[in-house]
């Protein structure tokens, strides 16, 4: 495991960061780099790349995450038996001992009203809204008997990226930069990209909880300053900025010199990697050197800000060795309006998605890019919603049975794991809790997840809490 460091320093850090300091452009770029030094030796910096336990498949993740929950009823889970008892009413025993949202206990079964088809050697089953994704369905491994403990949008985003429900506990990305580190010193080691609104828990999902605050998720944006306060003031020029961080470097250093404050350290390189990101940043987000017949392929457009751009931002991120890009795209929250919402999402999603998996192994990065695809929880067989006005019917959230997809990096191409019932209620075969996926995903980096803790008041944490296996069988 990476060396711990005393989950104290974190409070006097931030207090420090909050204290006033030197009001730079770069100031909310504080966090992203820390140097943790004992006084009088040498600053070490714990974003350099580390050790992994084992020898990794993967070296980078690509996240997707699909904030609201699609229906992987009518995306990758298909129920003939379903369809047999569409517009039926629910056996009660179906939802015996069940709590679900909004719905309460009885409801009306509703089959999808897409069809399903097989695709590639494999014979992969989806939707027909996924025609583009239905293109790359023998690099796929689709897992479809996930289940998680909470049943509402916050807590169960926080429970996938965090393995606890609530706020306070390191996100996903936070922990695989504290246990490998970066191989980029010009880019922050975990990026994170938004599309649509963010998520109910919000900036937490990709927080550092009690991790030092180094390792916290970088939000990048489309448009305007692609980090916040990036920009130089107006009036000054970046040879401004590199003499003021000079004189500032050289008073920092003479009062690490007298007190022996490792924050100073950590002041001092913060700056200069804000400094690096000034010129390495806008390079990496001016997407207008790709070729037209790659902006085509993932329907991108300059200056825009979209998931499309966002896809081909995080081939570009992985490119120059970024360990961890999340993207969280808004909007799949569909209580009602099913039959037009869903078919609009996955129109902007599902062509990105797959020229994403596409050129990544075009340019021989698929083998060493895990690609995560899924969402807090999914959705009931159950109609839920619709008026005499038109409006057509939804789904409620469901915790106990729905579908995520891995691809690349180490994952079996084309194979599916794990059932759901012929209503698609329960797990039918091969269960798959979250702590599992997350310890599957993690061992593909070469982190056993039993030993990536961290001490924090007394208690070693880690990402799985005290749960968790492996799925072997979906690995290459």
């Amino acid at each position: 495991m990476p060396p711990r460091e005393s989950g104290s320093s974190t409070v006097s850090r931030r207090a420090f960061l909050g204290s006033g300091g030197l009001s730079l452009g770069s100031i909310a770029l504080a966090e992203l780099l820390n140097q943790n030094v004992r006084a009088g030796t040498v600053p070490i910096n714990p974003l350099a790349a580390k050790k992994s336990h084992f020898t990794p498949r993967a070296k980078q993740v690509i996240y997707l995450h699909m904030i609201g929950a699609p229906s992987q009823l009518d995306l990758f889970d298909e129920k003939p038996e379903l369809v047999k008892h569409h517009n039926q009413p629910c056996p009660p025993e179906v939802t015996k001992d069940r709590d679900f949202a909004f719905i309460g206990k009885t409801s009306t079964l509703a089959a999808s009203q897409w069809k399903f088809s097989r695709h590639g050697e494999s014979g992969q089953t989806l939707s027909e809204l996924l025609p583009h994704l239905a293109g790359v369905a023998d690099e796929l491994a689709v897992i479809r008997s996930i289940h998680t403990e909470e049943i509402n949008h916050a807590p169960a985003q926080m429970f996938l990226h965090s393995g606890f429900g609530r706020g306070g506990r390191p996100s996903f990305g936070s922990w695989v930069t504290y246990g490998l580190g970066s191989e980029n010193e010009d880019l922050p080691a975990y990026v994170v990209l938004v599309s649509g609104p963010k998520g109910g828990a919000g900036t937490s999902l990709w927080s550092t909880g009690f991790l030092p605050s180094i390792y916290q998720g970088i939000q990048f944006r489309s448009q305007g300053d692609s980090v916040l306060f990036l920009s130089n003031p107006e009036g000054h020029s970046r040879q401004d900025r590199r003499r003021i961080l000079d004189a500032v470097g050289q008073l920092n250093q003479q009062r690490q010199q007298s007190i022996g404050d490792p924050e100073i350290a950590t002041r001092i390189s913060q700056y200069e990697m804000a400094y690096r990101m000034q010129a390495s940043v806008p390079d990496l987000m001016h997407i207008n050197d790709e070729t037209q017949e790659t902006l085509d392929l993932y329907g991108a457009q300059p200056g825009s800000a979209s998931f499309a751009n966002n896809c081909l931002l995080a081939r570009r991120l992985v490119e120059r060795g970024v360990r961890l890009v999340e993207l969280y795209d808004a909007d799949w929250d569909h209580h009602r309006g099913l039959a037009s919402r869903l078919p609009a999402k996955c129109q902007q999603t599902d062509r990105p998605i797959a020229a994403l998996i596409g050129d990544l192994k075009q340019r021989g990065l698929l083998d060493d890019t895990l690609i995560v695809w899924g969402s807090e929880f999914g959705r009931t067989p159950l109609r839920q919603g619709g008026n005499a006005k038109g409006e057509t019917a939804g789904r409620d959230h469901h915790k106990d049975a729905f579908t995520m997809w891995l691809a690349g990096g180490g994952v079996q191409r084309g194979m599916s794991y794990g059932r759901s019932d012929d209503f698609g209620m329960d797990i039918a075969e091969n269960p798959v809790h979250v702590h599992d996926l997350n310890a599957t995903v993690l061992h593909l980096l070469g982190l056993d997840h039993q030993r990536l803790t961290y001490k924090y008041q007394g208690r070693e944490f880690r990402l799985t809490d005290v749960h968790g296996n492996v799925l072997h069988d979906i690995l290459v």
